[in-house]
């Protein structure tokens, strides 16, 4: 996988190479061949090409205003852009590349654009939602973190990886065994490596009776408010600091 730093290029140059860079790190997973298999699947269900204009306008912040290395990286869905991580993290420095909708695969896809250049010390992930309600199997969504890591692995070895549960939504209730276990393959999964960690929000989400508590989303019953924030920020910012 080639070393990039967005930091390196003009604008027009960084947009020019974006196909390039994007394609660049999908022959050099160490997965094996039935997570390959699924891994390539997953890449099918909806092409990450579709995310090309919210990577350009990545580029051009970066060019613009480039962000510090060896800082924390947020980066997945919709739960990760509605993340004011300069209020919540209002004394740590950090970059949120979240782009709504997204995958765990578009997050591999475009590693070498949103993860790599910055060198973080720290990322926390968050994507799962959206994969399982268009149907990806859970261990589709094992591969897929499987292949992130390794990407994220191969350039940066040290770098710790804060991994966020799917959460249980009210809005999404249905999928929600397909997300638990899917949460406890990737669970299983990080358990075995050094330096990841899963932080599972359904134990702070899910009231007495077991279902979402309706005080931490928004009206659509699907993403979080202030106070699922309040609580998620309150479960990650320890193993940040660790």
């Amino acid at each position: 996988m080639a070393e990039i730093s967005v930091k390196k290029f003009s604008l027009g140059v960084s947009i020019t190479l974006l196909a390039v860079f994007t394609t660049s790190c999908l022959s050099n997973y160490e997965l094996s061949e039935p997570d390959k298999k699924l891994h390539k699947e997953s890449l099918k269900v909806k092409s990450p090409e579709r995310w090309k204009a919210n990577m350009r306008k990545f580029i051009a912040l970066d060019a613009n205003d480039p962000p510090a290395l060896n800082e924390i990286l947020f980066v997945g869905s919709s739960s990760i852009v509605g993340w004011d991580t300069q209020k919540w993290f209002s004394d740590m420095k950090t970059i949120n590349r979240g782009f709504g909708g997204s995958y765990i695969s578009d997050s591999v896809y475009y590693a070498d654009l949103i993860i790599l250049p910055y060198k973080p010390r720290v990322i926390v992930f968050y994507a799962g939602d959206n994969d399982i309600a268009d149907n990806k199997s859970p261990q589709m969504l094992l591969a897929d973190f499987k292949a992130l890591v390794q990407v994220i692995r191969k350039e940066l070895p040290e770098t710790r990886i804060i991994v966020v549960s799917t959460k249980p939504s009210i809005d999404r209730w249905k999928f929600w065994p397909k997300m638990r276990e899917s949460n406890n393959l990737i669970k299983e999964y990080c358990d075995t490596q050094k330096e990841i960690y899963f932080v599972d929000v359904s134990k702070v989400m899910l009231d007495e009776t077991g279902y979402p508590r309706k005080e931490l989303f928004k009206d659509d019953g699907l993403h979080i408010n202030e106070k699922g924030y309040e609580l998620w920020t309150s479960l990650v910012k320890p193993l940040i600091e660790k």
